[in-house]
């Protein structure tokens, strides 16, 4: 019995020193788990950000090694202190938190990237301050690079929410080298073996223009900005509207959009992105009773993270495609990528027009600006003050439309093999510092 008793007291002694040593353990793996996740809070953002995506956008990024930024070995263009001074300004809180200190839940963030025409901005700023529901939502202003004119008409925005950002790699922030003109820089048609000079020539044998080019890079940096590098931004898994400089958003815009976003899951779950506007730049819509489906527009486009992550996907397709212009570069190789129709869903009727005749870089003097003697002539009629959707319409589909489309070769400008880095590097920026805890 004695030796019974010991054998259990013995027993009951381990069990409980191996109780406590079991107690112990944990409580130093939940220290050093609690650490290392506060070290690498990334890692939490990340989880969180993408779980709203599908399982199959997950598995590929995983499968194309994007996942905690582990492409490394970024090569962009040494910063000069007026390019660092704008990197600063990106990271200013927004403005008129005063006035609208809190954003809707179902707010759709609105981007306007802009260029160096003012009056047209101050059309579109116009057009923005009589739409309804703009209080409810945050304005991001993207420029390329920074101009005094432009930056003081976004300054005085008083009707919501806005945050500026400046794209501190725009030729004109770098004056004497890549992106922006280099003494030893190849011209137009210049042999480069024989001038011996620097750059590669497109498909036509053209040499890089920087004030071309600047408007693919501007757009492309953008969007990995808005999406991937903004704290305002980066944790958003709604609906983004994108529009610019040039177009004219009507009173329903907004609430127009947030309508059309709520119908894309039942009446066209296979669109992918929800338009202001149609495809054909000079059309105000059928004036139907119904939905339509059809290619993605360029005027007043919106889409969520899960679009934007098959886009990023497409990086190097975007980056190789030998034309200047971001929208042909989607319409010609990166949407036929995707392996079906990329349609997008809109109202019957416009809610957003372009106005703007002159292409990118013109217009900028008061004089010389491309309106038609020098006002905008929109009509907004009653129909466009209200919301002017109706939750029962059908949807027609337009199966087969004009545009550009796989196999275009392009129209070239997009030939130097710089440009095409920088704008890969664009594409790996924010995934780099990330692993590198910057």
């Amino acid at each position: 019995m004695l030796y019974r008793h010991m054998v259990l007291t013995y027993r009951k002694s381990r069990v409980k020193d191996a109780d406590v040593r079991r107690l112990v353990l944990i409580a130093v793996l939940g220290v050093f788990l609690l650490v290392l996740l506060l070290r690498t809070n990334t890692i939490i953002e990340l989880v969180t950000r993408y779980s709203y995506e599908t399982n199959e956008s997950l598995e590929v990024r995983i499968n194309d090694n994007y996942t905690l930024g582990v492409k490394m070995g970024l090569n962009l263009p040494k910063q000069n202190e007026f390019s660092i001074s704008l990197e600063r300004r990106n990271r200013m809180p927004p403005r008129n938190l005063d006035l609208y200190p809190k954003l809707a839940k179902d707010h759709v963030v609105i981007v306007l990237y802009v260029h160096n025409r003012p009056q047209y901005l101050r059309i579109v700023v116009d057009s923005l301050s009589r739409v309804s529901g703009i209080g409810e939502t945050l304005l991001i202003v993207s420029h390329d690079g920074f101009f005094e004119g432009m930056n003081k008409i976004v300054e005085g925005i008083k009707f919501c929410q806005v945050k500026q950002i400046f794209a501190p790699y725009s030729p004109h922030v770098f004056p004497n080298g890549f992106p922006g003109v280099s003494p030893s820089d190849c011209k137009e048609k210049d042999d480069h073996v024989k001038m011996k000079c620097e750059g590669t020539p497109d498909q036509y044998g053209n040499h890089r223009s920087p004030k071309i080019v600047s408007l693919k890079h501007h757009w492309w940096w953008m969007m990995n900005t808005v999406w991937d590098g903004l704290k305002e931004t980066k944790g958003h898994f709604g609906h983004i509207l994108f529009i610019e400089e040039d177009h004219f958003i009507y009173p329903n815009a907004y609430r127009n959009l947030q309508l059309l976003i709520d119908l894309k899951p039942k009446k066209c779950p296979d669109c992918y992105a929800a338009n202001l506007a149609p495809s054909d730049v000079k059309s105000r819509g059928e004036g139907w009773e119904s939905l339509v489906a059809e290619r993605m527009g360029n005027v007043g486009y919106s889409f969520n993270r899960t679009v934007w992550r098959k886009i990023h996907r497409k990086a190097r397709e975007f980056c190789s495609f030998d034309d200047y212009n971001w929208d042909i570069t989607m319409w010609a190789t990166v949407y036929p990528s995707f392996g079906g129709p990329v349609y997008t869903l809109r109202g019957p009727r416009t809610s957003a027009v372009h106005f703007g005749k002159c292409g990118l870089h013109q217009g900028q003097g008061e004089k010389s600006a491309c309106i038609d003697n020098g006002v905008v002539n929109v009509e907004v009629g009653d129909a466009d003050k209200v919301p002017n959707i109706k939750s029962d319409w059908e949807v027609y589909v337009y199966n087969r439309q004009d545009g550009y489309k796989a196999g275009f070769r392009g129209w070239g400008g997009w030939g130097d093999i710089r440009d095409r880095q920088l704008c890969l590097n664009f594409a790996n920026m924010y995934w780099a510092s990330e692993s590198q805890g910057v």
